[in-house]
């Protein structure tokens, strides 16, 4: 992964892990251990699934960018149907408190969205793609490269 990726990813996924504890420690005070165990399953599905639908979304920018739009779009709205799904999945569970899983997830995918937004408007990302060394000597010797 390029270290503009790396650092988009960290950038999102740092804030989401803090909004994940935050509320890791308010569901331990309000319902206890099942409570804490269900806010940092809910941070931690949170951060899986928006981790991977970055990577995803970085790759097919640069394999095929004409589908970018289009592969972004999909992607979130397939990202929003298995939350979805995984809230439904698990809304009867006795393994964690489903509400405090329930309200951690969104807020941790409420941080991440505008985590990345924020890391997005403050990458500085060249829109033209410099010359490589290799085209510069053989345009100064006559060459085609």
């Amino acid at each position: 992964m390029p270290s503009n990726d790396a650092r988009n990813l960290l950038h999102t996924a740092v804030p989401t892990a803090a909004v994940g504890a935050v509320a890791a420690v308010i569901s331990g005070v309000v319902a206890g251990g099942k409570g804490a165990l269900g806010a940092v399953v809910g941070a931690l599905v949170c951060i899986v699934f928006m981790g991977i639908g970055m990577v995803v979304l970085q790759r097919t920018a640069k394999s095929l960018p004409q589908l970018f739009q289009a592969m972004g779009l999909m992607l979130y709205t397939a990202q929003l149907l298995l939350l979805f799904i995984f809230v439904a999945l698990f809304k009867d569970t006795t393994l964690f408190h489903p509400k405090a899983f329930a309200f951690t997830l969104i807020a941790a995918t409420v941080a991440w969205v505008a985590a990345q937004a924020r890391a997005h408007m403050t990458a500085k990302i060249a829109y033209v793609e410099p010359e490589s060394s290799t085209a510069k000597s053989a345009e100064k010797t006559g060459t085609s490269a």
